[in-house]
């Protein structure tokens, strides 16, 4: 217990040390929100990883799918790094980078109000960003309490207002900048961590053959034998829905494609994308293969259902307590990196999409009613300190969810998701691509995205959250490709304006 607390205590002092070193950074729009887009490869790819992977991965994802598909869900970490990460980052990094600085976006709804011309866009995009952003980071506050509340036997709710308070700390004080650095730090510990519990796990179960064995001697639901040890598990078309929402979601996440934004250059995108891919095989790929493993281990059952939350948990309190220590930590930098992302995200979205929704003018227009420097950089610390209250407003909400959890991490997950990449995956990135994509296109995705799951949800989820997620972000595409071509297009000199950052 020494061990643990004393690890926990430098690690967290170090967090809050760096929101401290970075906070004179902090003090203007651009620098709070994107680090003043001058974000090196090595802290964005890390800042990108470890966003996208959590303690809802970790202890969500990797103990329920493991426990439904057995090693075959090792394909979603393969999937999360060949398309959620190497593809996401040939995709987008390049071309998002170019085009919201040439039409100075600092978030996706402003993308969207700018790319379009239309600020109602960025109006509803910032409120279905503010309003889905929630239940994931509820779903990350639970999985790392419960981790913790296994390692360290402090009760749940204690453990959820603790993470929440030491993550506004270093967030409000050093913003994006803050985040990169921390995420950096994080980063490598989920790698030497992820490493070292796997290795522990199999050796405690006599090695990989003898763990693969005693997994192929379990029966499937139906009674087959060695379902759960097979390439594609007991059920490859689920497999293939969790892949699609796990990997392709990053694509339309407000907080995995506004690093982006930041980065320095195209040659640190080139960059970035190497070290980011690397790190989601590793973290991603070592996950999934560990919960392939949670059925040699005895679950949890609650009300004679399985609470898939605690496998992981289970699976690692046979572990020494140095290693348990490190898992602490482990999911504990994953899942603190993701929270500083979303209510970052979150309060950006809100204070420059919302409260503060400045009249812009596309590159070389001349901006009307000019202000004078003075009160341009007042106007510029009100918004800062804005962002600085919303931050605290929105971990609070998410606090009152994650207290009272509705349902597993994933499907919390499932549906924050769905309806987020659901509604801005397709038109974000044809956006980039297509100059014909329309205004109604988009408003017509934003409808198709957030109507489905929230209808599906509802319903009482006929279709499960997954599934439906799945669904939500690949028939965005053809919605918006059958509208754009039906409806009204942009006006050509505007559209030529915007895409000439290609050029240069």
């Amino acid at each position: 217990m020494i061990i643990k607390v004393l690890l926990t205590i430098i690690f967290l002092a170090v967090m809050i040390g760096v929101g401290v070193y970075t906070r004179k950074q902090a003090s203007s729009v651009d620098g709070f929100v994107l680090g003043g887009r001058a974000v090196g490869p090595w802290l964005t790819a890390f800042a990108f990883g470890t966003s996208y992977f959590s303690a809802v991965v970790f202890v969500g994802y990797a103990g329920q799918f493991g426990w439904k598909y057995g090693l075959s869900s090792a394909w979603i970490g393969i999937g999360n790094a060949v398309i959620g990460s190497l593809l996401a980052w040939l995709i987008l990094g390049r071309r998002t980078k170019l085009m919201t600085q040439h039409i100075e976006s600092r978030t996706m709804p402003d993308f969207f109000g700018t790319r379009f011309g239309d600020q109602g866009l960025r109006v509803a995009a910032s409120i279905i960003a503010f309003v889905f952003l929630i239940p994931y980071t509820a779903g990350v506050y639970k999985g790392i309490s419960t981790l913790f509340e296994m390692g360290f036997g402090i009760p749940y709710e204690y453990c959820v207002i603790i993470m929440a308070i030491l993550t506004a700390v270093y967030v409000i004080l050093g913003g994006y900048k803050a985040t990169a650095m921390n995420d950096f730090i994080q980063g490598i510990i989920m790698l030497f961590g992820i490493i070292a519990v796997i290795a522990a796990v199999l050796a405690a179960q006599g090695g990989l053959s003898e763990a693969v064995g005693k997994l192929s001697a379990i029966p499937g639901d139906g009674g087959e034998q060695g379902v759960f040890s097979s390439w594609f598990g007991p059920d490859p078309w689920g497999l293939l829905g969790v892949v699609i929402l796990t990997s392709l979601g990053t694509m339309g996440l407000p907080q995995m494609v506004g690093k982006f934004y930041s980065i320095t250059d195209e040659s640190a995108i080139r960059r970035g994308t190497v070290i980011s891919t690397i790190f989601a095989f590793i973290v991603a790929g070592g996950c999934y293969f560990l919960g392939g493993f949670g059925r040699l281990y005895d679950p949890v059952v609650v009300d004679g259902k399985i609470a898939f939350d605690s496998i992981v948990p289970a699976m690692l309190n046979t572990l020494p307590d140095v290693l348990i220590a490190l898992v602490v930590l482990l999911v504990l930098s994953a899942s603190m990196s993701t929270l500083a992302s979303l209510v970052l995200t979150s309060s950006s979205t809100m204070t420059l999409d919302l409260i503060y929704r400045d009249k812009k003018s596309l590159p070389g227009e001349v901006e009307e009613g000019t202000i004078d420097d003075i009160v341009a950089e007042k106007i510029e610390r009100r918004k800062v300190v804005v962002m600085r209250v919303l931050i605290m407003f929105f971990i609070a909400i998410s606090l009152l969810i994650a207290l009272n959890p509705p349902t597993f991490i994933a499907q919390l997950m499932g549906i924050s998701w769905g309806a987020l990449a659901g509604a801005f995956l397709a038109p974000f990135m044809l956006g980039l691509y297509w100059r014909g994509v329309t205004r109604i296109s988009v408003w017509a995705c934003f409808v198709w995205g957030v109507g489905i799951t929230v209808v599906n949800m509802v319903a009482g989820n006929p279709i499960n959250p997954i599934n439906c997620g799945a669904i939500a972000m690949l028939g965005g595409f053809p919605v918006v490709w059958v509208v754009s071509l039906l409806t009204p297009k942009l006006p050509k000199p505007m559209v030529s304006k915007i895409f000439e950052c290609y050029a240069k």
